[in-house]
């Protein structure tokens, strides 16, 4: 299989890559088995999570960082149904830098008041 021969050169992987795959555009009616018999055949799956919503998202989680990859590079773009797979990397980091902003800045509110500085920040003529 291709993951092994990745495993072999040692290649080095972009660090997006991870265990857990965000897959989006599934048909409606598709149930877990199927959802399964189409992802198991890339590697051992840890979990998968079937949304409810109208788009019906899914996160599939292998055991092997390069089984992940692999689905990747095979199933984007894969017709199941009259509906073309979109696969991406799950980035939680990216969904929780827009929660934590509201977060940050009244850590930055109550900072400045703790430490007596005042709103306005400095310019590049007072340093």
């Amino acid at each position: 299989m291709a993951a092994a021969s990745l495993r072999k050169g040692n290649a080095r992987l972009p660090p997006e890559v991870n265990r857990a795959l965000f897959v989006r555009n599934l048909p409606f009616n598709i149930s877990s088995e199927e959802m399964y018999d189409i992802f198991g055949k890339y590697g051992a799956i840890r979990q998968i999570r079937l949304g409810n919503g109208h788009a019906r998202p899914a996160y599939v989680v292998y055991e092997d960082i390069y089984d992940a990859k692999n689905v990747l590079d095979h199933l984007t773009g894969f017709n199941v149904a009259n509906r073309y797979l979109i696969v991406i990397y799950h980035q939680p980091a990216k969904q929780s830098k827009k929660t934590n902003i509201k977060q940050k800045k009244d850590e930055i509110a109550r900072l400045r008041e703790t430490y007596g500085i005042g709103s306005k920040t400095p310019s590049s003529a007072d340093m």
